[in-house]
């Protein structure tokens, strides 16, 4: 497996590089990348993370239509930021998600870490929507997110993917600052 999940992490690099320059060609990329990851994780029994690379399919296929389409006007997708109050839901739909996987991995599986998994589950569920709709907010919350999973992924022996996350980490600064330049500059105007 080690071979897979490090082509899976130099697709990832890649795939996040390209979201933090709002090129389209990320989501193919980062599909190719999660179709890897599946494998990669059932192996490790983080079923969770398996069901999330699932899922990360799908949402791969949905940032890739969102961002070729873009807006209303078939003008490129703007970055934009979500209000307070479509966060907290948001959020919130993400610890309903975490209470329901935990507590199902915990329940029918020998899961490696199902409380922890089906936390960051949730919370990347979120954060791959708001970057699929190119909400600013999606950068500070992968922050969080990668640096918690260079403990898990470390903690189960997944050592090249902890440092893939740690790279996700320096790339999700990146991105915020990226993304968040043309809000800079119209306050600086």
């Amino acid at each position: 497996m080690f071979w897979i999940e490090s082509v899976a992490a130099v697709l990832g690099v890649l795939s996040v590089w390209l979201m933090t320059r709002e090129k389209p060609a990320a989501w193919p990329v980062g599909l190719i990348m999660v179709l890897l990851y599946i494998g990669v994780f059932y192996d490790a029994r983080l079923y969770s993370e398996m069901l999330l690379q699932m899922t990360y399919a799908l949402l791969q296929g949905y940032g890739w239509w969102r961002w070729m389409r873009g807006d209303a006007e078939k003008n490129p997708l703007p970055v934009s930021i979500l209000p307070v109050l479509q966060v907290v839901r948001d959020l919130g739909i993400a610890v309903l998600i975490t209470l329901l996987l935990g507590s199902l991995m915990s329940s029918y599986t020998e899961a490696a870490l199902p409380w922890l998994d089906a936390a960051l589950t949730g919370c990347s569920l979120v954060g791959q929507y708001w970057m699929a709709n190119k909400r600013l907010q999606c950068w500070p919350l992968w922050l969080v997110i990668d640096v918690i999973y260079v403990g898990m992924f470390a903690s189960v022996g997944l050592h090249m993917t902890a440092l893939l996350y740690m790279v996700f980490t320096g790339l999700a600064a990146y991105g915020w600052w990226q993304w968040s330049r043309p809000q800079r500059q119209a306050v600086a105007v």
